[in-house]
């Protein structure tokens, strides 16, 4: 044991003023011990100093626990490699005999543990408190290695007696509380060590808030276990005093204090354990979807289906039938993903209806793609799920009778996140296309269905590109004639652009064209829809030709491609619609074109269009069905030209014609399909006029 003839440290306190630790709040100790600490600008090894201090004093700990219950000497031999550097033992070393020489008391411990945090002031907060655990260490072992040993000679027997053990048995009350208190200050530097551990992951403390809290706390954890090994390391000397003598014994503050820290502490580090699960938890999920995700179920897994709930398994539901399914109903299936809350969705809702029936519809395969491969999964993103909310969703359920799966009463926060953050999810829906091996195939397919429809099929983002550009050559002459065009069709509206040599059908169609865009806006309908109109050549008539001659010159060139290219009597779509729209050209009431943004959804006859849009009170009836503006107008023209119009094949002129050309092509009329004769410069049907 070390003498308590060391230097004057008691004099020092002496001439301070001393103060009772257990009187002071947590914030008054938080600003006398900051003000202690500096920089940690000094290292020390607190990974082998720790092990060392915390195998002496458990080893003690367990040897007094032998002596309490059986009131025996007996030990287990001590053997502890360390790394602890010279300078850190001399400083443990006057650690110790600063513990050992202060004064019995709270006052003093006090004073004595704000001189040591004085001497590890550029130490970090973990390493202030293994420091002096270490020196604690080096007091309590030396009391109980060797003169407790299993078998001791004669000599050792007399060191004992020198050093006042064989009169320990006597004071096992005050060993008990002693040991007690010893053991809950381990367990405050475990936590400790673990904060230390958790500080050093590199996470941010946004990401970790507990993490803050556990900064401010830190500093007053670390005092407290240093009091405590300070006012432990001055009990020691008492187990050796004869029960007589009176002794200053621990106070029963202890208990309270330690049991307090450790709760709470405990309780904040837990907190920082889940928030780091949940960072990890994500940035695993978040790799099967970015990375690893080599399955459509693994994908589904990781956004909708909480490891902590097991609900959430549960919640997947047909939309038709009401009945739960499991996720693996979705294995080898395309999904549209719709996301989006529960407000302000008719027009999705609209959209998947149409594209959910026309599914169904032949042809069963495009491009190798199957449609019965492809499923719908809506995920309602809300707050909360209050009583309204879930109200709302019946009701849609209800109402609408979805033909696609539902995950009902979604709350998975992680997967909430995961969907902001990979589908840039915000306030308007999305549906993005995952493929059978979990792979984003279209971050959005809004655009594409809306657009196209079931045409846009299978909706891959490659599908949107080839479809705009197969009607590249049409927009790209029209917006050279009005840039204004090129805003109409990027708005997405429906647009109707017509043309002809009737000035008294150009005059009918065009009042009857204003009247139908007033008559949809005061329909009651569930979604808005934006009709505009264009005339071709009525701001500058010369444009007029400028654009045929532009349509013909554009068929020869494509001619011409494809005869370089040897496919005789080779048809695209490109070549195929731009003859359509030639053919168009001779109607002699008038054309007319409808489209939906890039997506060319009619070419019309002038009399059977002009009629159509007349009739808008007879075939707006679809539209409450929630049927799309351009299909319930498409059915009602097709009725009306079957009608008014006899059948019958197309002849063509075409001007600027190679010569040398000669090829077998269809019929450009979609209801004929025979084959066509094709001389030098004129387009003219093989079998006449028959229909």
């Amino acid at each position: 044991m070390m003498s308590k003839s060391c230097p004057s440290s008691s004099m020092q306190q002496g001439k301070t003023l001393l103060h009772n630790p257990f009187e002071f709040s947590d914030e008054q100790i938080l600003d006398n011990v900051y003000r202690t600490h500096f920089h940690c600008i000094e290292k020390c090894d607190v990974k082998s100093l720790h092990a060392a201090a915390s195998s002496v004093i458990n080893h003690s700990i367990q040897i007094t626990d032998t002596v309490i219950e059986q009131a025996s000497q007996l030990s287990e031999r001590f053997r502890e490699e360390t790394t602890t550097s010279r300078q850190l033992t001399a400083k443990l070393r006057r650690i110790a005999c600063q513990m050992v020489c202060s004064s019995r008391g709270d006052h003093y411990a006090h004073h004595t543990t704000m001189l040591i945090l004085e001497q590890l002031k550029a130490y970090s907060w973990d390493a202030k408190a293994l420091i002096v655990q270490a020196a604690f260490a080096l007091e309590y072992g030396k009391l109980l290695y060797h003169p407790l040993s299993k078998q001791y000679q004669q000599s050792e027997k007399s060191l004992a007696d020198l050093n006042g053990l064989l009169v320990i048995q006597q004071n096992t009350q005050h060993l008990t509380f002693f040991n007690s208190v010893v053991k809950k200050v381990m367990q405050v530097i475990e936590c400790i060590t673990e904060w230390k551990r958790l500080t050093s992951a590199g996470y941010d403390i946004k990401d970790v808030p507990t993490l803050a809290e556990t900064l401010h706390e830190i500093p007053v954890v670390v005092y407290w276990a240093i009091f405590t090994f300070v006012t432990c390391t001055g009990q020691i000397d008492d187990f050796t005093t004869d029960h007589k003598v009176h002794r200053n014994e621990l106070s029963k503050n202890f208990d309270n204090k330690l049991e307090l820290i450790l709760r709470t502490f405990r309780e904040h580090l837990e907190m920082c354990s889940t928030e780091i699960g949940r960072i990890e938890d994500y940035s695993r999920r978040k790799n099967i979807i970015n990375i690893t995700g080599k399955d459509i179920v693994k994908v589904l897994k990781a956004l909708i289906i909480s490891s902590e709930n097991r609900e959430s398994r549960q919640n997947v539901i047909n939309g038709l039938t009401l009945e739960q399914v499991k996720i693996e109903e979705f294995r080898k299936k395309h999904v549209l993903l719709f996301i989006s809350g529960l407000e302000h969705i008719d027009e999705e809702t609209q959209l998947l209806k149409i594209i959910y029936e026309k599914l169904k519809e032949k042809p069963r395969e495009v491009e190798g793609y199957r449609k019965e491969d492809f499923r719908i999964l809506w995920i309602p993103i809300v707050d909360e799920w209050n009583e309204d909310r879930r109200k709302t969703l019946e009701t849609k359920l209800q109402r609408t009778k979805f033909g696609w799966y539902v995950v009902k009463h979604f709350n998975f926060e992680t997967g909430m996140k995961l969907i902001k953050e990979v589908f840039n999810y915000g306030e308007r829906p999305v549906i993005p296309l995952i493929s059978p091996e979990g792979k984003v195939e279209n971050m959005d397919t809004k655009q594409i269905i809306s657009m196209w429809g079931i045409d846009g099929f299978p909706f891959r983002t490659a599908d949107h590109t080839r479809l705009t550009q197969q009607w590249n050559w049409f927009w790209s002459e029209m917006t050279k004639l009005n840039p204004r065009i090129g805003d109409l069709i990027e708005e997405d509206r429906y647009l109707f652009i017509y043309g002809g040599t009737d000035s008294m059908w150009i005059q009918e169609f065009t009042t009857a064209i204003e009247k139908l865009k007033r008559d949809v806006e005061t329909l009651s309908l569930q979604i808005d829809i934006a009709v505009d109109s264009y005339q071709l050549g009525r701001e500058d008539p010369k444009i007029v030709p400028r654009f045929w001659i532009a349509i013909d010159s554009l068929l020869g060139s494509r001619k011409q491609q494809i005869m370089k290219g040897g496919d005789q009597g080779g048809q695209d779509f490109a070549t195929r619609e731009i003859k359509r729209l030639l053919f168009l050209k001779q109607d002699p009431k008038g054309w007319v074109i409808l489209s939906k943004g890039y997506n060319v959804k009619l070419l019309g006859q002038g009399e059977a269009m002009c009629l159509t849009v007349k009739d808008l009170s007879l075939w707006h009836v679809k539209l409450h069905e929630e049927v799309s503006f351009d299909v319930a107008f498409k059915d009602y023209y097709e009725s009306i030209k079957n009608k008014i119009s006899p059948k019958k094949c197309e002849h063509s002129e075409i001007s600027n014609y190679p010569s040398d050309i000669l090829a077998h092509i269809p019929c450009p009329n979609m209801e004929c399909g025979r084959s066509m004769e094709v001389s030098s410069v004129n387009y003219r049907c093989c079998h006449g006029l028959d229909p």
